[in-house]
């Protein structure tokens, strides 16, 4: 097997405290604080919203003008989608590379979702007549949520022992669909009342965007206040080097030269690369597929998204038991089969109890996939290594990527086909060959074993691949 270089030690990695309660439970509620955007914005209210404005728009063809061109709505929704993701995975790493020399997580983590809060709550002007301004707005409000995430998910192996990765994950992940469902809750109350409340259904539907800002600022707070400022390199070091942006960058050049070492690493985000495309892409056109393919109602959509959060729930723990019984690699390939099984129902699904059903699968394993993804990852990256958020951001850039072409393959053939079934069918592919790479790492110990060599990243472990967790496999 190969190996990894070794590294010097950073007497500042061990001064955050790990499975401290206080810490860790701050650090769940960030997901409960930004997880209201991919639901009320990315799912339910707005695609619906997007959806209403540009059938106002173009009743007939549903086709509208974007900066001189003219395009389906539907697939600008989705080239919008790309755009922002293909932003933050051109940028992302290096604002983590300074991240982690500079001791700058939880700022960099603040700024994105500052960004992201308040683009939220400025779709509160989205109208007809702001089609090309609040589309940009959009995409800014889905740069804060994406850039943020990166610098959130790296406090993971800070701040947890390795053992408990795929439970404080899925508990992540479950404070996220509990607090995003309070919320859709609220906003689903306004929408539906806002006779009573003497506002017309627009306007309403407005206001949930700019509760949603409200909302993801305001308990941001919690994580904001609990989360420990991240070691960073030693204060000294830092001090006395005046040019640390440019260092930031050679940070990032050496986990680049590190992942060469690192064979099990660059397999994981291969399959984590070509079957995220399926997953992120359904999740982000499922609603707008209801909507424009099925003619379902939009009280019918919000009500399904709600169950959607309900189940990822349960999904979520189920999956993170699963891989303590069967190992990491093994659950997520039962995962992304189960997706592979999603696109051929896709292609057929009817509205009625056909959808329904499929919705509740898709619950199943929406939740599951993504919360194991990321603990899989902090169990395969160098151990106690202070770059973590260097690491995350390839995991990010792998993720943002796989978006970016996911999005843009299905809005492409939706455009030229003229039915998004069979850009869902198309998907397949993706979880086809996200599960070949996967079966390679069945049966191996993900972490590669360091060994002494020159390039300093983080000290090694005492005693590598000694008494691996059954999870880790």
């Amino acid at each position: 097997m190969s190996t990894t270089p070794a590294a010097t030690a950073d007497p500042s990695f061990d001064t955050i405290p790990k499975d401290d309660k206080r810490i860790t439970r701050g650090w769940t509620f960030y997901d409960w604080a930004n997880s209201v955007y991919p639901l009320v914005i990315t799912s339910s209210i707005f695609p619906i919203y997007w959806g209403a404005i540009t059938k106002q728009i173009s009743p007939q063809t549903d086709v509208v003008n974007f900066l001189g061109f003219a395009v389906p709505g539907s697939s600008l929704l989705t080239y919008a989608i790309s755009a922002a993701f293909l932003v933050i995975a051109l940028v992302s790493p290096f604002l983590t590379s300074l991240a982690d020399f500079s001791g700058r997580k939880k700022l960099f983590m603040q700024i994105f979702c500052y960004l992201g809060a308040a683009s939220c709550a400025a779709l509160y002007f989205f109208t007809p007549d702001t089609l090309t301004a609040s589309t940009f707005i959009f995409i800014s409000a889905t740069i804060g949520f994406s850039g943020s995430i990166v610098f959130y998910n790296s406090y993971l192996p800070l701040i947890s022992s390795e053992e408990k990765y795929d439970s404080l994950s899925a508990r992540g992940f479950s404070m996220g669909y509990i607090g995003s469902v309070l919320l859709l809750l609220i906003c689903l109350g306004l929408i539906m009342g806002h006779d009573k409340l003497g506002l017309e259904e627009g306007h309403a539907t407005r206001l949930a965007f700019l509760l949603t800002g409200i909302w993801w600022a305001g308990f941001a707070q919690i994580p904001f206040f609990s989360l420990p400022a991240d070691p960073g390199r030693p204060a000294g070091a830092a001090a006395a080097d005046s040019g640390w942006l440019l260092n930031g960058f050679r940070e990032l050049g050496k986990v680049v030269d590190q992942l060469k070492h690192l064979p099990n690493l660059k397999r994981f985000l291969l399959a984590y690369f070509t079957y995220n495309m399926g997953v992120q892409t359904v999740m982000y056109v499922a609603t707008i597929f209801g909507d424009k393919e099925l003619h379902l109602e939009s009280t019918a959509l919000i009500v399904t998204i709600l169950l959607l959060q309900i189940v990822g729930i349960l999904g979520a723990y189920l999956f993170a038991k699963l891989s303590e019984r069967i190992g990491n690699t093994r659950a997520l390939s039962w995962s992304v089969f189960i997706w592979m099984c999603i696109c051929v129902a896709g292609y057929f699904v009817q509205a009625g109890w056909s959808f329904y059903a499929l919705a509740a699968v898709i619950g199943l394993t929406m939740g599951a996939i993504q919360s194991l993804s990321r603990s899989t990852y902090s169990k395969i990256i160098p151990e106690n290594t202070p770059n973590t958020a260097a690491f995350f951001s390839f995991f990010d850039v792998t993720e943002k990527l796989s978006i970016v072409i996911g999005t843009a393959v299905f809005g492409i053939i939706a455009q030229i086909t003229g039915s998004m079934r069979n850009s869902i069918l198309s998907l397949i592919v993706f979880f086809i060959l996200g599960l070949l790479f996967l079966l390679t790492l069945r049966g191996k110990k993900l972490r590669d074993a360091p060994v002494s060599a020159a390039a300093p990243l983080g000290p090694p472990p005492a005693t590598p691949n000694v008494g691996m967790p059954a999870s880790a496999q």
